[in-house]
């Protein structure tokens, strides 16, 4: 099992990380003048099916991680815009370009860092890059040209990736329109690879739709049971350093089975 890293980063000595989706981890450390910083850790051997090229290119390589953060220094922190950012996308369905697997599990996790509380129950994801696998196995760029004909000209600036992101998404529903439908609750359901309940698939659904556990000696077994029958394992995942939003849907879970909310 790939151990998350400890001891020292680029930014100083690591404080608390946390695994926000598979072998990406968000790092709180501190610096040599006692500074708290923080910044995004990526395991080399998962970038090729987590990042693009660019995106590759652009982190910081140390030992067998590659770590971001220059790349946004000079934009306002996130707690600072969460609230207002958590308004302006109320009652959206999120959707993206490996956004299931990065994007939206490092949203939900910095929202819950700046303490807002952001339902993500409730939505619908649509995974563009999910459906292109399935249909082609192929990068942003790639899929670009193949679907649009086009070159993706400044590849991994968000503004360049959204549109054309778009564009394919477009250009999927017209090529495989026999097999795609047009609608979300579809596009969402086809594009996602995983039954997962969190988003880092800690807790997953089983065959019959059944919260269980995807990890550890618990493994398979539902979560209401393992809650019933094992007082002291909320506690234990509570105080490890699991993702906040798996802590959010273990609670939820937790307390939905004792009759306190639905």
């Amino acid at each position: 099992m790939n151990q998350p890293p400890r001891g020292e980063s680029i930014w100083g000595t690591i404080r608390t990380c946390t695994e926000i989706a598979p072998d990406i981890y968000m790092i709180v450390a501190v610096d040599r003048h006692g500074i708290e910083r923080e910044g995004v850790m990526v395991r080399k051997s998962a970038v090729k099916v987590t990042l693009s090229e660019k995106a590759a290119g652009m982190g910081k390589s140390y030992g067998e991680w590659f770590c971001y953060d220059e790349d946004v220094k000079d934009c306002p922190l996130f707690r600072n815009i969460a609230k207002e950012l958590a308004h302006y996308i109320e009652g959206c369905d999120l959707g993206g370009y490996n956004s299931n697997r990065f994007d939206i599990p490092l949203l939900a996790e910095e929202f819950l860092r700046a303490e807002v509380d952001f339902d993500m129950s409730r939505r619908k994801f649509v995974d563009v890059q999910t459906i292109f696998h399935k249909m082609e196995q192929r990068t942003l760029s790639a899929a670009y040209h193949f679907y649009c004909d086009k070159c993706l000209e400044d590849a991994h600036s968000a503004a360049a990736d959204t549109m054309a992101t778009y564009e394919v998404l477009k250009a999927q529903l017209d090529r495989y329109g026999d097999k795609l439908e047009n609608n979300i609750d579809f596009l969402s359901k086809f594009s996602t690879q995983n039954k997962n309940v969190d988003f880092a698939g800690f807790i997953i659904y089983d065959e019959k739709g059944t919260e269980v556990f995807n990890f550890g000696k618990n493994k398979g077994i539902p979560v209401e049971k393992v809650l019933q029958e094992q007082q002291g394992y909320y506690d234990w995942m509570m105080k490890s350093e699991f993702p906040l939003y798996t802590k959010k849907v273990l609670t939820r879970i937790k307390l939905r089975s004792s009759g306190l909310v639905k």
